[in-house]
């Protein structure tokens, strides 16, 4: 008799969003797998035919917003939606969760944690930044900063960094908090995408829980080669100085400072003059502020951001290498879309982002956090040889989106065979 698999993930969005998709991918891999799934989310809609349940709404996410803002407490509001959701738990009882951001304003944690306790459900959390471990902040890098270790206090990011507390710095309690609430689980697994975040989880209060690293997943059937240029050029009209133009392209779901917007904006003043930049993801704002002069506009093509993957893919195959600037981040999808596109990446040394090409020196390059310079030649050194788009496929191919999802799977059952075997 095959044990019991009804599974909820939980994540602020399903079905957009870099970690909303890969839930949604998720969802569709486990009824594939004959699991019983079903996925808890806080804004927006969820794919059509998905089991959804909505916790959060407008209203109450505002009063969360507000509440962080004023009291600087994301995470410790939405009392009465969390209390719903909990009871439509109890209805479907599930036999493991399976948690991805649980931040967002759309839940309480304390409830949600109290819950998971008092049940002794299993757990599967997979952390896609680092707020878990911190009094306020999503990420710690860009600010340098080491607090989380032993004790939140004083945060130098608390109105500058997501999640924004404007009117006061609850670091404090907000640590402690989160570390009453979050340690002492009887069985939970926490998943880390990269090498790099799992290294921050062994020196947080999370430590005390097993660690197991599955890299974010990707459509390759979707994110390929391709030849459909002339599409591009039309939708993305540019004026060139040179015929043969060697293209750069950034990408980007916000352009926060953390992403090293600016880095861009020195490029295009450092490369020759038949090498052009291509944006994505930049607010009018932003777009206006690149355009302050003729030259810049010859130079940068900058475009809000797109939903469209397909028109994503395509702009990824377009381009002869793939730029990341982030001064913050975990295990950035982008890198492994420009792969999987047959095109090479370059990007800081920052977090996890250079695992998806260490090792291999003819798709990528990595270069000091920072470091124009440094960059800039990279860049050039990189273009300067065949596009190697077979190489940076093969290396895409570790990350398909089956080959990795099916690490969870395999996961679940070998977390619930194991609660089964310890209940006789």
């Amino acid at each position: 008799m095959g044990i019991s698999m009804k599974i909820v993930q939980i994540n602020t969005v399903v079905g957009t969003g870099s970690v909303g998709r890969i839930a949604a991918h998720l969802y569709e891999m486990s009824i594939a797998n004959g699991i019983q799934a079903s996925v808890g989310y806080g804004r927006g809609q969820a794919p059509e035919g998905m089991q959804a349940i909505k916790i959060g709404s407008k209203p109450d996410m505002y009063c969360h917003v507000a509440r962080n803002f004023f009291l600087g407490e994301s995470g410790f509001g939405s009392a009465h939606k969390t209390r719903a959701f909990l009871a439509k738990l109890d209805e479907i009882q599930p036999d493991l969760l399976h948690l991805h951001n649980i931040h967002g304003f759309y839940l309480q944690i304390e409830m949600l944690f109290s819950y998971i306790k008092s049940k002794k459900i299993p757990v599967v959390w997979t952390l896609h930044d680092c707020w878990p471990m911190t009094g306020h902040c999503a990420y710690f890098d860009y600010a340098k900063c080491e607090k989380w270790k032993t004790g939140c206090h004083q945060c130098e990011q608390q109105r500058s960094a997501y999640p924004y507390a404007l009117f006061k710095d609850n670091s404090i309690q907000n640590y402690k908090r989160k570390k009453a609430a979050f340690t002492g689980v009887e069985n939970l697994t926490v998943v880390t995408p990269s090498k790099w975040l799992c290294s921050k989880v062994k020196e947080s209060f999370l430590q005390e829980y097993p660690v197991v690293i599955i890299p974010n997943g990707i459509n390759t059937e979707l994110f390929r080669p391709r030849t459909e240029e002339a599409l591009l050029q039309k939708e993305y009209k540019t004026t060139r100085a040179h015929t043969h133009t060697i293209e750069i392209l950034g990408v980007a779901n916000i352009w926060e400072s953390r992403k090293g917007l600016d880095y861009f904006k020195v490029l295009a003043e450092r490369l020759p003059e038949n090498y052009h930049i291509t944006l994505v993801g930049l607010s009018a704002q932003q777009i206006r502020s690149f355009y302050t002069n003729a030259d810049m506009k010859q130079k940068v093509t900058a475009v809000t951001r797109t939903e469209s993957q397909e028109e994503l893919a395509k702009l990824y195959a377009k381009a002869d290498v793939y730029v990341n600037t982030t001064l913050e981040d975990n295990f950035p999808t982008t890198n492994l879309e420009a792969l999987a596109c047959g095109t090479p990446v370059i990007t800081f040394a920052t977090g996890g982002s250079p695992e998806a090409i260490e090792g291999d020196g003819c798709i990528g390059r990595v270069v000091p956090q920072g470091d124009a310079v440094a960059l800039s030649q990279a860049i050039q050194q990189m273009t300067e040889q065949i596009k190697p788009v077979e190489s940076c496929v093969k290396r895409a191919g570790q990350y398909e989106a089956k080959i990795c999802f099916q690490q969870y799977i395999d996961l679940y059952r070998s977390i619930l065979e194991t609660t089964a075997n310890g209940n006789k």
